[in-house]
């Protein structure tokens, strides 16, 4: 959803800022069409294969009952999600970011309603669970869909034609919108990675204590990526569509407002870990517990890494603006992947404990290093 939708809403945005008003709504046309088709077919094969993939996953006993249960109430409706992330998006290139907030706000509200009611009230469990976050979705995707077929926006619906010539130039556009927003889609899988490399590599060195004291900063990055990537994705619109318009101090101030604003909240993240290490970690592990003491111990140290983290990611949402989706896979690659790997096997060996927690303080730090270098010599 969000590689479609960002790759998607960049185009769109370029274009209109040109005036081409009819290839912007059939960009955003093609754009939804084929992600939700790849999405519903995704969805089908989840559901058939839900057993299979749990397994897979080491699901077993009634953890595998509750994961094929979940998966199979909740794939089903995967594809309003989708309509409902990349609205958001296209909504607010279309100048009615009030709109998209009320599609999230209406969509998350009515899931927790939904949650309350199903789990709490009519104890239907994880079923439960699955279709309140469903409904949550269908209500969010239905207000995005009357949006996009109001023919008074500029951004409305324009039907796709199945003509040999029109599918040779979809399938142009497409992988156009799939190139600019591929490194979205790699965000996303590299705070996967994250957690997962990081989870072997506490696991190696400090056991199941390190692992779950591990898992304190697993649920903060979420939350602090997010506001970084909300940052990035208010930015785009402005950005994109003054690049369009060749207009390049305008491009440049709603970049450096958007690092100025990353930076300082990498740095409220990064002093409130500092200062109340212990009452965060009460909130996810009881005190007297060996996870305790080592969340405690390591947390400042991750917290380093929250500053040039903010940087990287709004970085990236950058490239992805300016229509330069190479340097955006790159630095992703590096953040994500390739420097993150290195340094959670390099840092341990070299600091111990210390080493573990830095890591990823370390990856993002080097990435942010090579973003200035490379933009210095640009330059140049």
């Amino acid at each position: 959803g969000l590689m479609f939708g960002v790759g998607g809403s960049v185009v769109a945005s370029i274009q209109l800022s040109r005036g081409k008003l009819k290839v912007a709504r059939i960009n955003m046309s093609q754009a939804f069409v084929c992600c939700i088709v790849i999405m519903s077919i995704i969805s089908v094969l989840c559901v058939i294969y839900a057993n299979e993939i749990v397994t897979l996953m080491g699901c077993e006993g009634r953890l595998k009952e509750g994961a094929i249960t979940y998966l199979r109430w909740f794939m089903p409706f995967m594809p309003t999600n989708i309509l409902l992330s990349m609205g958001l998006l296209f909504l607010r290139v279309d100048g009615a970011p009030k709109m998209a907030m009320a599609c999230n706000i209406v969509a998350s509200v009515a899931n927790a309603i939904f949650d309350y009611l199903f789990i709490l009230v009519f104890k239907w469990g994880l079923q439960g669970a699955a279709v309140a976050s469903s409904l949550g979705s269908i209500i969010g995707a239905v207000m995005v869909l009357f949006y996009i077929f109001n023919k008074s926006n500029k951004l409305s619906f324009y039907p796709i034609k199945l003509s040999s010539h029109s599918m040779i130039l979809m399938y142009r556009n497409v992988c156009y919108m799939v190139k600019l927003g591929f490194s979205a889609f790699l965000c996303e899988v590299a705070l996967g990675s994250m957690m997962f490399v990081g989870n072997i590599t506490f696991l190696n060195h400090m056991g199941n204590a390190g692992v779950a004291a591990f898992s304190v900063a697993c649920y903060l990055i979420p939350i602090m990526f997010m506001v970084y990537e909300a940052i990035a994705q208010s930015a785009q619109p402005i950005i994109s569509f003054n690049h369009g318009l060749g207009i390049r101090s305008r491009v440049i101030k709603a970049f450096m407002l958007s690092i100025i604003s990353s930076i300082i909240c990498g740095l409220f993240f990064a002093i409130m870990l500092f200062c109340y290490t212990d009452v965060i970690v009460k909130l996810f592990i009881n005190e007297g517990e060996e996870a305790h003491n080592i969340a405690i111990y390591g947390l400042p140290y991750f917290a380093i890494g929250l500053i040039p983290f903010a940087f990287n990611i709004v970085v990236i949402g950058y490239y992805q603006s300016v229509d330069r989706p190479r340097p955006a896979t790159i630095v992703t690659l590096l953040r994500g992947f390739v420097l993150l790997i290195l340094s959670f096997y390099a840092m341990p060996m070299l600091m111990g404990d210390m080493g573990v927690w830095l890591a990823i303080a370390v990856a993002e730090t080097f990435t942010a290093v090579y973003i200035i270098a490379t933009s210095l010599l640009n330059r140049r």
